[in-house]
Parts: structure tokens; sequence; C-alpha cells
């Protein structure tokens, strides 16, 4: 396009040439008008379309190299721009508004392979979160927090509500009786009272040997043994089925007694709940606990890990249905929507607010820190042909006004 301009302006500069060389009289009067007014129209707009973006001929000439001269004001003036059409709040919210927001996220989200899309997207950002994190330091951070609750936590006062929770409706002496039961089914087994007997005789035994050895003469120590074992056992389990069957045995208040006694120590006895204390310190500081707050973390990961990569998993498949059950839920709600336009409208003005100043700033300074030839390069790049043809006009526009006023001329001889 260029060469185009410049043979234009030759082949006029030669059409001049060649008029005045002829006369200039005639037909070659009108040329020569011609040429010389196209001639200078193609000088000027060469002129004018230069002194746009550089120095022409490289002449330090006043009001030339237009852009490169203005750039700080230019830059200011776009940030301007742009800071009061695209952040003005007023005209950002008026966008939104009819944009309704809250009504196109419940149409989206309404969609199942929607829904199953944007919780694959959340998905995605979870695990890249969850990659992000360091480790170590949430190790660190879970058993400061663990240790630190289980420090404060009063376990005194925590066994005391227990404690009264089992007392409650007698719910103790439930668990009174199935422990009795439960002892009673041990002690008929056979295999317990061979046990009994063995200990009784190996006892015996040793402690009485003489003794032994002469019963044993008479009758077998093991029979003697094993009858009183049996007879033990038998006895035991009477005292279990009389204890069972009389709510107000000895043996019952005794025990509801104790426990009563001891509710009331670990609320109001300091030493008892210092014993409480240190017990509970003991297992805090105790390596195996330390180690076990030290995994949780792992394990915590590798469950999350595991939900968050497959696609049909717990995880996975209640974060869709949940975007799916939201999606219709605003959908259907014309009050959900309008509370949450409301508070996109809220956070929008506020977020055009924040961001006036940042960007308008950034624009600015990127704009100033351009290079100069390549902020020119790239501005005539983009202006393209048209400025070609600016040159184009000009020449043609004053070929056809050097005619009109050499007719001008003309008529007025």
């Amino acid at each position: 396009m260029k060469l185009g301009a410049l043979g234009l302006l030759a082949a006029s500069l030669a059409g001049f040439a060649l008029s005045h060389a002829m006369g200039g009289q005639g037909a070659w009067g009108w040329l020569r008008a011609f040429c010389e007014a196209a001639t200078v129209g193609a000088l000027a707009d060469w002129f004018a379309v230069v002194a746009l973006f550089r120095h022409p001929l490289g002449l330090p000439i006043p009001h030339t190299a237009i852009i490169p001269s203005n750039k700080q004001r230019l830059a200011d003036n776009l940030a301007v721009f742009v800071r009061d059409h695209f952040l003005d709040p007023e005209a950002l919210l008026a966008k939104l508004k009819v944009f309704d927001p809250a009504a196109r996220l419940g149409a989206w989200l309404s969609e199942p392979a929607q829904a199953k899309a944007a919780a694959a997207m959340a998905r995605a950002w979870a695990r890249q979160a969850l990659d992000l994190l360091d480790e170590q330091a949430v190790r660190d951070a879970i058993q400061r927090f663990v240790v630190a609750r289980l420090r404060s936590w009063d376990a005194a006062a925590t066994a005391v509500d227990v404690l009264g929770l089992l007392t409650r409706d007698g719910r103790h002496q439930q668990l009174l009786d199935e422990a009795l039961r439960r002892l009673g089914d041990y002690l008929s087994h056979e295999g317990v009272k061979a046990r009994v007997s063995d200990l009784m005789v190996k006892y015996a035994r040793k402690e009485w040997p003489r003794i032994v050895g002469t019963v044993n003469l008479v009758k077998p120590v093991d029979s003697i043994a094993d009858n009183l074992a049996d007879r033990l056992a038998r006895a035991l389990l009477e005292e279990l089925q009389e204890v069972l069957s009389q709510p107000d045995h000895p043996l019952r208040q005794d025990y509801e007694a104790w426990l009563r006694a001891y509710v009331d120590r670990l609320r109001d006895d300091p030493a008892l709940r210092e014993q409480v204390d240190a017990l509970k310190s003991r297992l805090i500081d105790h390596p195996t606990m330390q180690a076990y707050v030290q995994g949780l973390w792992s394990e915590i990961h590798g469950a999350l890990r595991r939900n968050l990569d497959g696609e049909d998993t717990p995880l996975a498949r209640h974060l869709e249905q949940g975007l799916l059950a939201m999606g219709r839920q605003v959908a259907a709600n014309p009050a959900l929507r309008d509370a949450i336009n409301e508070h996109v409208m809220t956070g929008a003005q506020s977020l055009a607010q924040r961001l006036r100043h940042g960007v308008t700033e950034h624009i600015a300074t990127t704009v100033k820190g351009w290079d100069e030839r390549h902020l020119v390069q790239e501005l005539e790049l983009s202006v393209g042909r048209d400025l070609q043809y600016i040159r184009y006009n000009g020449t043609l526009v004053g070929g056809l006004i050097g005619i009109a006023l050499h007719a001008l001329v003309l008529l007025m001889a």
C-alpha cells in the first residue's frame, strides 16, 4: 500500500513535469493543473500520516510524532476511559441486572450434565488445593489443635456427666445385671471349673504338701478339688441368681452407695480430680497417642483423595446431587433468585469500587512502559491499509481540486 501511494506521487510528479515541458497549454494545462494539485495533496497527506507516528524525514518539526510525544497523556486518557465506561458501578450494575445471573445460574445447574461438569470442576479445584498443602505443617497443626483441646478438656467433669447418665433411671443397675449374667455364664463353663480345680490343687500342693500327700492316700486330691470347684461355682451362681432376683439385695445397695460416692468425689474431691487429670496427661503424652494424632492427617488426606479422584464416589455423587438440587431450587424459587441477585449486585458494586483505582493505574502504567517504536508499529499495523488510503484519496482529491481551480481560472479569464 505504501508503494502504491508512492507510485501515485511519482506519477503526479511525472505528469506535472511532462505537461510543463509541453508548454502547459490546452489539454496539457488541464493535466498540469491536475498533477500539480495531486502532488501537493499527496505530499500533504503523506506528511499528515507520518506526523501521527514519527517526525517526517527525521526532522524535529513541532507537532509531529504526535502519538509517541503524547504517550503519557494517551495512557492516562485510556485508563480513565476504561474506568468510566467499563468499571463504572452504575453501568456495571445495570448490565448485571439485565443479565439476571441467578436465573442463568439456576437454569445452567438444573441440567444434570452441567451439574456433573460443575462438580468435576469443584473436585479438580479441591484436588489442586489439597496438593498445595504442606502436609507436615498440617500434621503439626492438627497435633497442636488436638493436644490443646485434650489438655483443656475437664476429664473429671465429663466422667461425672457420663456416670450421671449411667445412674439415671437405674441404668447402672441394668449394667450390673448384665455383668452378673456374663459372670454366671463364665462360671458355668466346665473349662472354668477345671482351671479353678487345677489352681486349688496346685496351691494346696505348694502350701501343704504333707497334708495333701496324706489325704491323697485316702482319696485323690484332684477329685476333691473337682468337687470343691463345682460346689464353689454352684454357690456363686446361686448368689448371683439371688442378686439378680432381689432389687434391694445388699450387694446392689453397696454398689449403689459406692457409685454415688465415687461420683460425688469426682465432683468435689480435688485430689481425685488431680488423679484423673494426671491419667489424662499420661495418655496424651504417650508415644502411641502422639503417633495416632500425627497419623490423622494421612487418613484424612487419603480419604479425601480417594473421594475426589473418583467420579462415582460418595463425595462426588453428593456434590453433584447437591449442585443439581441447588440449581432446580434457584430456578423454581423467585425469592431465592432475588436474594442471590441482590448479593451479586452488592458484591459487584464493592468489587468495582475496589478495582477502579487499581485497574486504572495498571493500564496507565502498562501503556507508559511500552517501547515507543513498538507502540507506533503496532498502531500502524492495527490501522493498516486505511492510512495509505488517506494518501491515495489526498492524491486524487487534490488532483480534482486542481482541475476545478484551473477551470475557474479559465472562466474568469
